[in-house]
């Protein structure tokens, strides 16, 4: 099927022949949706904590990070910001000139209270000779939103999320990459030391390198920290070949194999290469100005000390296991440990010999473990908590996203559009054994759990290949706990008129 050519191609992206079989299967095959045994709620996988228990939270955080642990703040930061823009890029290639939908009318009746509108003036002026008032007056609305997504302007339809101006200051305006620099200060630093990374494109990594390196210093001075940024990109042999509509490989007008970015499950190899202890990660939109921040700051220790106190308790389960110095009731208790903490119910149990309970449980603790803060479910787009069946036969919880539940299955998509909690991506991960060595987390992926979209290039119609989601299947062997946190802490930016939302005005 590969010629000389193909192989060289594939040789070059770091892949083997066999992994790219191995995804033509996937195409062929397809993927089975998972079963669920329910959408997971308060009392049932999701931890409601209470006032004395978020302080014991909160103090357990703080000893752990006295300690002198390896903490960090990863933030996936790649993707381009273009379908924030979708309504503007519209209004731009309409047939009418004035804004006539309630969208671009709210863009334009509040365009004062965005953040980057000192910028998008001193853009309209340098291009237009007139500022961003004059032009309105005159009607030439376009003009404005021109300067705002276009390349002699501010660009911000083609930048990445995390270098446009989200929120104003009184001396300034700040990107959401210095809002997370700010957060990494406030809950993930250590000894004086906060570790940030940022995932980002090949295409934009310089703006970050310079963006970070022009903030960092003021921000060093106000902590009183000292920074280790660190900037990593989605590896070549993450890529996923895509395919025509009969699954044979899809080639380009040159002849040459198609590859895709594999989504974000592929950052699961970049939080691989972390030599850290525990890790936060936020996506690169979900931030608030600095008068909001205590909430998310507090929360984000609360599930950071969940997390602790768990890896200790499983790290001297572990321990006791290896010692073989346990007795039938300390296996019972583990039992109770792995389903009502972990909330792992496995059938069955009582039924094996405690040799096999012995191997059984240290597979089932020796995993990585996050803990996920979810919200009260408002309506918005994306994945939720469910109880979902593993190949194994156990049950746990599980991040799904609407793609991997059966849509003609009615009670499926029940628990789905009924779920109490929804997943905002709020995780902090305990990425080492109880020997201190680190897990290679690739081991723990379910490739069962990718999907396959459907694209086109050139005017052709193709397959994509999603590799399986990194707080989806990415991280569906590992050991989950959910705490409710407020809907407070959740303020994403889908849209720039999200911006005009009270959660990110100062």
């Amino acid at each position: 099927m590969f010629s000389k050519e193909d192989l060289l191609q594939i040789e070059q992206k770091g892949m083997s022949e066999a992994q790219v079989e191995a995804q033509l299967e996937c195409f062929r095959r397809g993927f089975d949706f998972l079963r669920l045994k329910g959408a997971a709620a308060a009392g049932e996988g999701i931890v409601v904590p209470s006032k004395d228990e978020t302080e014991a939270y909160i103090n357990a955080w703080d000893s752990y990070k006295n300690e002198g642990h390896v903490i960090t703040k990863f933030v996936p930061a790649s993707g381009a910001a273009s379908r924030m823009f979708k309504n503007m890029f519209e209004f731009l290639s309409a047939d009418y000139e004035v804004p006539t939908t309630d969208f671009e009318k709210a863009f334009f009746a509040h365009i004062h209270s965005f953040a980057f509108f000192d910028a998008l003036n001193d853009a309209c002026f340098l291009n237009e000779g007139k500022g961003v008032d004059a032009l309105v007056e005159e009607g030439n609305y376009k003009a404005v939103v021109a300067n705002m997504l276009e390349e002699d302007g501010l660009n911000y339809g083609q930048l990445p999320k995390g270098l446009l101006q989200f929120h104003s200051y009184e001396d300034c305006a700040k990107t959401p990459v210095e809002e997370h620099l700010t957060e990494a200060a406030l809950y993930a630093s250590s000894k004086g030391e906060a570790e940030v990374h940022f995932t980002v494109s090949s295409e934009h990594r310089k703006l970050f390198e310079e963006l970070i390196g022009r903030v960092l210093p003021e921000a060093q001075a106000q902590y009183k920290i000292t920074y280790n940024v660190s900037l990593s990109e989605q590896k070549p042999s993450t890529d996923t070949i895509a395919v025509n509509m009969d699954n044979t490989p899809f080639r380009t007008a040159e002849g040459k194999l198609l590859f895709r970015p594999g989504g974000h499950g592929a950052l699961i190899e970049n939080l691989n290469d972390l030599q850290s202890d525990i890790v936060f990660i936020k996506n690169i939109d979900n931030v608030v100005p600095d008068r909001l921040k205590p909430e998310t700051v507090l929360w984000k220790q609360v599930i950071a000390g969940v997390l602790v106190g768990v890896q200790k308790q499983v790290f001297g389960y572990l321990r006791l296991l290896d010692s073989h110095k346990y007795s039938h009731a300390d296996l019972e208790d583990i039992i109770r440990f792995v389903r009502h903490t972990l909330n792992c119910d496995v059938p069955g149990l009582k039924d094996m010999e405690d040799t096999e309970l012995h191997l059984f449980l240290k597979k089932k603790l020796d995993r990585p473990i996050r803990v996920c803060g979810v919200v009260k479910n408002v309506g918005e787009p994306g994945g939720g908590p469910f109880l979902a069946y593993n190949p194994d036969g156990t049950i746990s919880l599980q991040i799904l996203e609407s793609s991997q539940i059966d849509q003609n299955n009615p009670e499926y998509v029940k628990m789905f559009t009924q779920g109490t909690h929804f997943n905002p991506v709020d995780l902090v991960c305990a990425i080492r054994n109880y020997k201190g060595e680190k897990f290679n987390l690739p081991d723990f992926v379910d490739p069962s759990t990718g999907f396959i979209s459907y694209k086109s290039k050139d005017g052709k119609e193709l397959k994509a290949l999603e590799l399986p989601g990194l707080w989806n299947g990415a991280m569906s062997n590992w050991n989950t706990i959910m705490v409710e946190v407020p809907l407070a802490t959740f303020n994403p930016v889908k849209t720039v008129n999200d911006l005009l939302r009270p959660q990110h005005q100062n």
